[in-house]
């Protein structure tokens, strides 16, 4: 019998912590989101301790604090995680697709897409609530498949994708800047402000469409989660291994196009969180792979710290949370841009 070489265990321990890293990244991730939730809660005009938001929340706390905490904040707190959620897991799934890491819904034109819908519905027919949400969703189906079929040419390649997408995206631009110059002054404003996105006056009744359509779409996630893997192989290794590779993919953006169109109609367009958190989640958990659980987790988490700076950060007014996580995407993307020059690779 040949004895196993010297450096056998060590070999081991270090593949474990490989695979350990993701678990422990996730965890970390989990603590830190239940953390800036409750300091979400806590922050305001009516000031609450952690320990008071806490007692509060498990049927407790001071009197008069049920009100502020369950009927005023949690629902806004709890939309932005699951739009930041929704937004993350939707960037990953599409760079996963693409193997690109511009290849989020922000570059290839489904978020705008579901934002022409919205403000279509806004500028022309002076639709409410459910009628944006409605615009929004149609939108990004509408600009998704169109993005599919012009890039389709003997399948769906990463890169003519992403160009196709950013084509569109580009014309879709253009388009609703001409109808905002073309509306009248206030449903004009109204746009521009949806436009931005935003978790202001959020409540339990945009909570619930939102929970519903993640509850349906994760479990989607989950059992393409797979093919998902095979596919970031290349589409020859992926066939070889038994997966029907554009019936897998046309699957996979087609969920990937629901989660951003509900976070966009929800929300509005809120800028690179389907860009910036899945990178990071993957920077964090150094695993390959599209890390969807990590990536969901970074996005409520980086949705819900803006959101808390875009209320206090001159305050009593309340920022938009669009302006602050377009600020973190651009600081992500300036750090990117000086890591690769470093690197010699830009």
């Amino acid at each position: 019998m040949i004895a196993p070489p010297v450096d056998a265990p060590t070999t081991v321990i270090r593949h474990h912590r490989v695979r350990a890293r993701p678990v422990v990244v996730a965890v970390l991730l989990t603590v830190v989101l239940a953390a800036v939730v409750v300091a979400a809660l806590g922050i305001g005009d009516y000031r609450l301790p952690p320990d008071q938001v806490v007692a509060t929340l498990l049927g407790g706390g001071p009197p008069g604090a049920e009100f502020i905490v369950i009927d005023l904040r949690l629902p806004r707190v709890l939309v932005g995680c699951a739009v930041g959620a929704a937004l993350a897991v939707g960037g990953a799934i599409l760079q996963s697709l693409t193997r690109n890491p511009l290849g989020s819904p922000d570059i290839i034109g489904f978020t705008i897409g579901s934002a022409s819908g919205g403000i279509a519905v806004i500028l022309l027919f002076g639709g409410g609530a459910a009628q944006i949400s409605a615009g929004a969703v149609g939108g990004g189906l509408l600009t998704a498949l169109a993005i599919y079929l012009l890039a389709f040419r003997d399948g769906v390649h990463g890169i003519r994708l992403v160009l196709v997408g950013i084509g569109i995206s580009t014309m879709l631009e253009a388009l609703n800047a001409y109808l905002l110059s073309r509306a009248e002054v206030n449903a004009a404003q109204s746009a521009s402000a949806w436009l931005i996105g935003s978790l202001n006056a959020r409540g339990w009744e945009d909570l619930g469409p939102l929970v519903a359509v993640l509850a349906l779409l994760l479990p989607c996630v989950a059992l393409l989660g797979r093919d998902l893997r095979m596919l970031e192989l290349g589409d020859a290794t992926a066939g070889g291994l038994g997966v029907r590779v554009e019936r897998s993919r046309l699957a996979l953006m087609a969920v990937a196009v629901g989660l951003t169109a509900t976070a966009v109609a929800v929300a509005g367009p809120v800028a690179f969180i389907a860009l910036v958190a899945p990178q990071l989640a993957k920077r964090l958990t150094r695993a390959p792979g599209p890390n969807l659980l990590t990536a969901a987790l970074m996005g409520a988490v980086l949705l819900s710290v803006s959101d808390i700076a875009a209320q206090r950060i001159v305050a009593p007014t309340q920022l938009p949370v669009g302006v602050m996580t377009g600020v973190v995407g651009g600081l992500y993307l300036g750090w990117l841009m000086l890591t690769e020059w470093r690197a010699g690779r830009a």
